[in-house]
Formats: C-alpha cells, structure tokens, sequence
C-alpha cells in the first residue's frame, strides 16, 4: 500500500535507500523488511519522477513540433490562467495594454504553487479555453526555485495544455526556467 505514494516508479537495478522495519517470516524462518519508505538513491524521488513523467509523454508525442498550433496574429480574446496575487499577471496585461489594447482578456484566477496547485491549473486552463470566442490561452507564474514551479511538472497540467481546443503559451519563471508546461505548449514565453 505505501507505493501508491512514491512519486517515482521503482525500477529492477535501480539503487535505493529503502527504511522499514525487520520482520521473520515464520512459516520458512525467513527475514524479510518490510519497507514503509522508499527513495532513490543519487535522485531524487522527485527528479526521477519528472524524468519518467518526461520520458512518457515525450513517447506519447506531446512534445512534438507536428503538434503545435500557430497562433492567432491579432487574438480578440486571450484567457490567462495565473495568480491573481502574482507579478505576472500586471506583467501580462501591461504588455497587452501597450501591444495590442483591443484584445478582450478573460482571467481565471489559478494556485500556482502548493498542494492543490497543478489540479486548479489544469482546471483553469479547460475553463478558459471553452470561453466562446477565445482564442489564444497564456498560463504561466513568476519565476521561483524549482519547488515553486514543480505544479507546472505535473502531468495534469502537461495533459490540460495537450487537450486544449485553443493554442496555449506557456510563461513560467525566468528563461533558464524550463517546465513540462514550456515543452507541451504550443509557444513557450519565459
């Protein structure tokens, strides 16, 4: 039952830190350890859980450039999925004010970090983009440390940008900041 919890699936010769507890088996007077925790070892949980995560939907082709969708040149309705809290979204609407003021913009407010986060995102993103008469959906944060960004790691949110009936710009931290979100989307925006 403690597999459900691991963020990453165990592999045969994969190097482990295993903590658990010593058990006899008595029908053969077998040890046995029975496990409650497990991490890899060298990775972390985490990062191998994003390099499988990464692997998999690179196979299903999600990040493919046959797949990506040119945007709109003049959008008339842009949804944003972010923070209503955050930097970001002044950054966005200032630049919308300047570049193009005649665009409609539809905001839904979104977690972008914390528990809870990547499912709120992936729901944001479906809303926003089945808004009749939207064209183009930009979802994105800040920049942050990894941990801040990792809800867009999360295959939820790989799966939402995928589904989207609209083109998705992708804009989440800082240049070096690259997220499963950025290779999924149809144009990345750091």
């Amino acid at each position: 039952s403690d597999v459900r919890r691991l963020r990453f699936a165990p592999e045969d010769g994969l190097r482990v830190i295993a903590r658990g507890r010593l058990n006899v088996y008595d029908p053969k007077g077998e040890y046995q350890i029975v496990c409650g925790h497990l991490e890899p070892h060298g990775w972390g949980a985490r990062q191998l859980a994003f390099e499988q995560l990464k692997a998999r939907l690179q196979a299903e082709g999600l990040f493919d450039a046959a797949r990506k969708r040119a945007l709109p040149l003049l959008p008339r309705r842009i949804g944003i999925v972010t923070s209503l809290d955050g930097a970001a979204i002044r950054d966005v609407l200032k630049v919308l004010r300047r570049r193009h003021p005649q665009a409609h913009v539809i905001v839904r407010p979104a977690r972008v970090q914390g528990e809870g986060a990547a499912g709120d995102i992936a729901r944001g993103l479906l809303m926003v983009a089945a808004v009749p008469g939207v064209d183009v959906v930009i979802v994105g944060r800040g920049g942050g440390s990894i941990e801040d960004l990792w809800a867009f790691n999360e295959e939820a949110v790989a799966r939402a940008i995928a589904a989207s009936p609209v083109p998705v710009i992708s804009a989440v931290g800082h240049e070096s900041d690259v997220t499963l979100a950025d290779l999924v989307a149809d144009l990345r925006a750091p």
